[in-house]
């Protein structure tokens, strides 16, 4: 990006920022103050990330992000690398109603009946309608597409538009990114005769739809690439089955990858699997999409001239011109630009999405500013304590449904906890309707679910959520979700979350490092950004920026060592202008961004969060996935039953021999032997005391850390047969048969050695492994033993009702007999 382009951007032009820290206050906080984070750094393994450098030859910093994300060997990362390689699964055999859709709507084709697509508002339900409509015309059928009104009538599906689309001689309704939850409108849709085909994405409800056919990912294996799609991905597997099968995907297929991409993206979805490979081939061929308003988008997003489009382009580009429309303008705006082959048409609905979206910004400023001065007055009262509560309500009147939740992920961003943002449906202030952003440790669907006898209607995910309920239940939806934050939050985990990738010294941030990041891109949700830190970094200049005075422009510089030459980088902080200025000397997290100006290209730094120094980490060379004694450095590791009543042995082979002190060989023989019988004991001990908890479990997988290695352990029963298997990075595995207490050691392709078990680096690992399996299980009988409460909360809230219900009875038949 140009110096130009950020100045523009910085001035409230064109580009939406990433929101990596705070919002400013309207008073700055005192010099030398700190981002309220946590950061989570990942453990180094440099012995194995110069492996996978050396086979892939990415930088060992990459490579260390590559472990990071779970890939540990050299064909997983060529395989995450070049997607393309992986041998897909047909979707057919995937998604169990796929062959029924395609029946339906051949059938429906055939007839030539009336098909209406039920589409949604947001970047995702826009792009998966747009989609179908342009491949269904292709296909020859006969179809239209209705939207629901954001305003007057909220997400998905509605009964009214199965009254009118019936009334019209309807015969098939295909609902795309919506209709899982929509139980009362479907049911209606199969009494009055009509068809239905439901395609969404969102989290299964209890009782599912009585859809003639439902494609949703959530219903397919956990392990499929499909699993992970959002609405516009079913969409797209619908529409290139269905031309396949129809012998009409020509040219097709290419169309509607641009559309996928574009929804992908946009409604953050996790770039794996199949996202992944497809997202990746789609930027390459967008800046030279077929679709007139693909490309009159990417005109007045200032994206012209880029020859492939990196998905933040999306992310802050594009996307934010679509969902502004579906936010606060008429959804017809973007179906009419990404469905009209009249280039003119699409540059002025184009023009339209533009205006949209300068609008949504400006809404968005001032209902963020008046959400944090309310927020921050109640909690200077007292009236609010976020360390108690663990979740922030904040319900104003006259807020624009359409941009709220925007302001809610910038609470969160603030205040680090939960936000259940609403505002009311009508002058009289009997609804309440809004929207939900959450932090990682916090599920927002399960949270609403808790609430659902206080609900009219609510649906969503792990990460955010809308909902509906009446005003007079303000006061119990309160306290209900504070009830459910207290059991699922600790008071750490009410502070943003910064995970951090590796340690680079500044002088490793150079542009071949900034290049070799195009191999890890597509980057978003599951393969976020890396995020380096650097130790010890003097800030030589800070200073406030952009057109509200929100953001820091900084100078900084590093030495990886005294002998080493500083290195000098510039780096932005996105609305951090309430810290200026900060310390001389930080720990700094932060991406890489490319600067551009005058031909000249530089790599800057894009800070995420802050820390006072601490010393840089010692650059270790790892341990062997399996050492023992076989002349490796042993590295001290701490207990992994901290509550258990067991002396651990020292893994050094002179620890008992300082103890005993023996005075000849046969000596040195009977203390190995004894040290030998003992760890035997303490193993076979562990295993029965573990036992008490795992005997019910079938199948338990875990991953667990021990001697700062990455494991995989599972524990599966076959004929009252325990048999535990670890596996490590390099896909070595550790077998273990519980009752006999035999060992096998699995090591490529070689025959399996018979290993025993009491030996240390064994059963410190075996230990380690039934250790985590045991916390596992007993977390998932805490959360059943949670749930059952809950429950039981429920209940005695419900009877509470009805007792006031009662109460409220008798006062009205006691006033009618003194009258």
């Amino acid at each position: 990006m140009s110096e130009t382009s950020i100045e523009t951007a910085l001035a409230g032009g064109e580009l939406a920022l990433p929101s990596p820290g705070p919002s400013p206050k309207s008073h700055p906080k005192s010099p030398a103050s700190f981002p309220a984070q946590r950061w989570q750094i990942f453990p180094a393994q440099k012995s194995q990330a110069d492996h996978i450098a050396a086979v892939t030859a990415l930088s060992p910093l990459l490579a260390q992000v590559l472990i990071n994300r779970g890939i540990y060997t050299p064909e997983q990362s060529w395989e995450f690398l070049d997607p393309e390689t992986i041998q897909l699964p047909s979707p057919l055999c995937e998604f169990p109603d796929l062959e029924k859709s395609l029946e339906l709507l051949e059938q429906a084709i055939t007839l030539e009946e009336k098909i209406l697509i039920c589409g949604d508002y947001d970047a995702d339900g826009m792009t998966s309608t747009a989609l179908l409509m342009r491949s269904l015309r292709y296909l020859g059928a006969q179809v239209a597409y209705a939207i629901p009104s954001r305003m007057h009538e909220g997400y998905g599906i509605n009964q009214r538009m199965v009254e009118d689309f019936h009334a019209a001689g309807g015969n098939l309704i295909l609902t795309v990114d919506n209709g899982i939850t929509a139980y009362a409108p479907i049911s209606r849709a199969k009494e009055l005769g009509l068809t239905i085909i439901l395609t969404d994405h969102h989290d299964l409800p209890e009782q599912l739809p009585p859809a003639d056919a439902i494609l949703n990912p959530k219903l397919i294996r956990e392990s499929s690439p499909y699993r992970g799609v959002a609405g516009v991905g079913v969409a797209y597997v619908l529409a290139v089955c269905l031309a396949q099968r129809l012998n009409k995907q020509q040219d097709l297929t290419a169309t509607l990858l641009a559309l996928f991409t574009l929804g992908t993206i946009a409604d953050l979805a996790p770039l794996t699997g199949v996202n992944r490979r497809w997202v990746k081939r789609g930027l390459k061929l967008l800046p030279k999409s077929l679709i007139p308003g693909v490309q009159a988008l990417i005109e007045v997003a200032g994206l012209s001239k880029e020859t492939a489009l990196r998905p933040e382009a999306i992310g802050f580009r594009l996307g934010p011109r679509i969902n502004a429309v579906g936010r606060i303008a008429d959804p017809q705006i973007v179906i009419d630009l990404l469905t009209t082959d009249d280039v003119g048409v699409a540059l002025q609905q184009a023009m339209q999405c533009e205006e949209a979206n300068l609008l949504r910004r400006e809404m968005c400023q001032i209902i963020e500013k008046q959400a944090i001065e309310w927020c921050d007055a109640q909690i200077e009262s007292g009236l609010i304590n976020l360390q108690k509560e663990r979740v922030l309500v904040v319900v104003q009147p006259d807020w624009h449904h359409g941009v709220i939740g925007i302001v809610a992920s910038r609470l969160v961003e603030r205040y680090g906890v939960p936000v259940f943002i609403g505002t009311y449906e009508d002058e009289n202030k009997k609804e309440i309707r809004g929207s939900a952003r959450s932090i990682p440790e916090f599920n927002v669907f399960e949270a609403l679910t808790f609430c659902d006898d206080l609900m009219n209607k609510y649906g969503g995910h792990q990460a955010a959520g809308g909902f509906s309920f009446r005003s007079n239940k303000l006061r119990q939806v309160k306290s209900r979700l504070s009830n459910f934050a207290r059991k699922h939050l600790q008071p750490d985990h009410l502070k943003p979350l910064i995970k951090v990738d590796v340690h680079a010294p500044l002088e490793e941030v150079t542009l071949d490092l900034y290049q070799q990041l195009d191999q890890i891109h597509p980057c978003g949700i599951k393969n976020p950004d890396p995020v380096f830190w650097t130790a010890a970094v003097t800030i030589v200049e800070q200073k406030v920026i952009g057109k509200n005075s929100d953001h820091l422009k900084l100078t900084m510089a590093h030495k990886a060592s005294d002998d080493a030459q500083k290195v000098v980088m510039k780096a932005i902080a996105w609305r951090w202008a309430e810290y200026y200025p900060l310390p001389r000397i930080l720990d700094i997290a932060y991406k890489l961004r490319l600067n551009e100006w005058k031909g000249h290209r530089t790599v800057e730094l894009d800070l995420v969060g802050v820390r006072p120094s601490k010393p840089a980490p010692q650059t270790k060379a790892g341990i062997h996935p399996w050492s023992g004694s076989q002349g490796e450095a042993k590295i001290a590791t701490p207990s992994p039953y901290p509550n258990k009543n067991i002396q651990l042995i020292d893994s050094s082979p002179s620890a008992d021999l300082a103890k005993e002190q023996p005075a000849d060989s046969s000596d040195l023989s009977l203390v190995a032997e004894q040290s030998h019988l003992r760890a035997q004991t303490q193993l076979a001990n562990y295993s029965s005391e573990c036992y008490s908890v795992l005997e019910s479990v079938a199948r338990l997988d875990i991953e667990f850390y021990h001697s700062k290695r990455l494991y995989k352990g599972t524990l599966e029963t076959n004929d009252d047969e325990k048999q535990l298997t670890i596996e490590n990075g390099e896909g070595h595995l550790l077998v273990v048969q519980m009752s006999q207490q035999k060992g096998f050691l699995y090591l490529s392709a070689e025959t399996p050695q018979a290993v025993d078990v009491a030996e240390l680096p064994y059963s410190n690992l075996i230990r380690a492994g039934l250790s985590a399996l045991e916390i596992k299980q007993k977390t998932h009988l805490l959360a059943k033993y949670e749930e059952l409460l809950a429950k039981k909360d429920g209940q005695i809230d419900a009877m509470k009702a009805q007792i006031e219900l009662l109460k409220e009875k008798i006062a009205q038949l006691s006033s009618k007999q003194q009258s």
